[in-house]
Order: C-alpha cells, then sequence, then structure tokens
C-alpha cells in the first residue's frame, strides 16, 4: 500500500488547537491517582483504550469515580500499538480495543484473563472542516466529484496497517470504488484521534474517523459530517478485556463498563449498544 504521511508541525500545531489530543503522539494519556487509606498517592490501574474513545471513556471514568470513589488512568491509542506493547509486558490491566480481534489474538496468547466482553460497536464518518471544498455526505459522492476534479490535495484517515478505523476507512473507500483514486493524497494518522486532527486542520479537505470523535464538544463546532453505511465495511465490535494483572479496582471499572450509565453515555458518542456473539 503506498499512502503519503502527514507529519508537518504546522498540522500538529493547528489540530492541537482544534482538537487538544496532543498531535503527533501515538498515546495521549490522562494521569489521574487514587489515595492510599494512609493517604500516600499511588498509581491508579491503567486502562489502554482504543483513541476512538477519548471523549466518552473520559466521561465514563468521572462518573465511575463519581460514584465509587476510585479512579483509572486512561491512555489512549492505537488498538494495534497497545497490542504491541501488551505483549512486551506494558502494565495495562484494562484494554479496550476497537477491533475485538485483538482481544481474541491476546486471549489465545494467554495475556487476558478471558475473552472479554464487547462494549460498543463503533460507527465511521466522512468529515470536512468548514470552508472545505468537500462537502460531508455518507455516500462520498461528492468526494468522487472532488477527487475527479482534481481538487482534493490531502484526505485523512488513521493508518489501515495498525489502526482498526483506518482498515474500516479503506474499506468503506474500497466499496465506494476511490481507494485508487484517493490513495496519493492520504495523510496518514498514527490513530484515529490524530487522523481528526489532520482533517478538521484546514490544512486537508476533509477524511474519515470515527463517529464517537466527531460528537466531540470542539469537532462540532469546526466541521460537519455524515455517516458511512455500515454495510459498506467490517462491523467495528469494540471489546474490552482484564489482563492477567488486573487488580479490584481493573476489575470494578470493567464491570462498571456493563452499567446503563456508562452505555448511557457511550450512546451519546454514538458507540451502538453491544450485542453478544
Amino acid at each position: 500500500m503506498t499512502a503519503r504521511s502527514a507529519t508537518p508541525q504546522a498540522y500538529a500545531r493547528r489540530a492541537l488547537l482544534i482538537l487538544g489530543l496532543g498531535a503527533g503522539a501515538a498515546v495521549v494519556a490522562l494521569a489521574i491517582r487514587r489515595p492510599r487509606a494512609n493517604g500516600h498517592p499511588t498509581d491508579a490501574p491503567v486502562v489502554a483504550a482504543a483513541s476512538d474513545l477519548n471523549f466518552a471513556l473520559t466521561e465514563v471514568a468521572a462518573a465511575f469515580t463519581a460514584d465509587t470513589g476510585q479512579e483509572v488512568t486512561l491512555s489512549f491509542g492505537s488498538t494495534g500499538n497497545f497490542a504491541a506493547q501488551i505483549r512486551q509486558g506494558a502494565p495495562f490491566e484494562l484494554f479496550m480495543a476497537a477491533d475485538q480481534r485483538f482481544i481474541a489474538d491476546l486471549n489465545r496468547e494467554g495475556f487476558t484473563r478471558d475473552a472479554g466482553d464487547l462494549y460498543a460497536e463503533g460507527r465511521i464518518v466522512l468529515i470536512a472542516p468548514h470552508g472545505s471544498v468537500l462537502r460531508a455526505d455518507g455516500m462520498m459522492d461528492d468526494l468522487a466529484a472532488q477527487l475527479k476534479a482534481g481538487r482534493i490535495t490531502r484526505f485523512a484517515i488513521a493508518n489501515p496497517e495498525h489502526a482498526p478505523y483506518g482498515l474500516r476507512a479503506e474499506e468503506a473507500l474500497r466499496h465506494r470504488g476511490l481507494w485508487d483514486q484517493v490513495q496519493p493524497h492520504l495523510v496518514l494518522g498514527e490513530n484515529v484521534s490524530q487522523a481528526a486532527q489532520f482533517a478538521l486542520s484546514g490544512d486537508a479537505e476533509g477524511g474519515i474517523i470515527a463517529c464517537s470523535l466527531a460528537l466531540g464538544p470542539e469537532a462540532q463546532s469546526q466541521g460537519q459530517f455524515a455517516l458511512i453505511p455500515r454495510d459498506w465495511h467490517e462491523p467495528l465490535l469494540q471489546r474490552m478485556a482484564l489482563l492477567r494483572n488486573a487488580g479490584p479496582v481493573a476489575e470494578a471499572f470493567y464491570a462498571y463498563m456493563k452499567t446503563p450509565k456508562a452505555r448511557e453515555i457511550m450512546t451519546k458518542f454514538g458507540f451502538a449498544p453491544p450485542v453478544e456473539d
């Protein structure tokens, strides 16, 4: 696969203002600490979470803390990169993947306690910043027209080689028959959050990102988006699993993800409720 990766500092600075997610970083950590009984702080368990969860899971974690008094550390990044880090001994206690196949592989290899649970189904959207020549429509008719007219210079997706949302973007573009035309213009985000930064930077005409990020507070004011048909790509069945070293707080957060309150928050950010196989 041939593609162009965008890394100019101008992209990163402008994207940082748009989404505040730290452009260029593979992992964004939200440091949260919980006190010991004696009052001295200690590290909270680390949750490795797909970057499409940035807004939704941060809100769930805040509700978890308010309801239980317990806290977790959220680390957001590419599902594929997290899987590789887990195999190398990264000290995560819970893995929330954007594609359940990564959980299945880790479970077969003995890194997780069990096969875990589905927690959501994700959706992808075509997004374009205000002022772009590109109109956001889920059927990608305008994208096809703008590509034909030579008006698309940069189009952002996550890297399909390790980011499930990038792979689904590729599948949708192939389904629409636009992959070959758009490929020379691709800018690849390390994860879908970075792809969102590039798509809304004003230096790209648009991109394909997670619906959950398009529904974030900043993105909604910066651009327009439209859902891409679910049957244009493989489903984004998102699964979570406790790792072998998970402690009681990680276990409690895992259980909390199944509560009505957590699922209501997830639905607000465009995730479909999980349906077990």
